[in-house]
């Protein structure tokens, strides 16, 4: 982080950032890539409007598993909610299916354990 922010002392060495490899899933893009000489992995997953980023999230040595939220139940809620709850004392719990489209894989060339995270989009 200091070397990304700047307050790193001038002895301390830089940070390559080389993509490995690039996915989009509409307007997210995902860069992976990893710094080899300092053991350092890295996913970017941007959000871009118009061909602009418009937010930019960072991962460092962490495995990324991005998955899309949908719900796999019916396509439209109930009409009337009230009458949903009156009829039951716990409301209807409808599934959600969450199909993984990407896995980060660099992380796992330097065989370490890293923590994991899922990227719901």
């Amino acid at each position: 982080m200091r070397l990304l922010t700047g307050t790193a002392p001038a002895s301390a060495t830089s940070f390559r950032f080389v993509p490995q490899s690039i996915t989009s899933f509409g307007p997210t893009v995902l860069v992976e890539g990893c710094d080899h000489a300092l053991s350092i992995s890295w996913v970017h997953a941007c959000t871009v409007s118009d061909g602009i980023i418009t937010q930019i999230r960072e991962y460092f040595n962490t495995s990324l598993t991005v998955t899309r939220l949908r719900n796999s139940g019916p396509s439209s809620p109930p009409s009337d909610l009230a009458s949903t709850r009156s009829s039951s004392s716990t409301a209807a719990i409808t599934p959600l299916h969450c199909p993984s489209l990407w896995e980060s894989s660099v992380s796992s060339w330097f065989g370490k354990s890293v923590p994991g995270l899922v990227l719901a989009i």
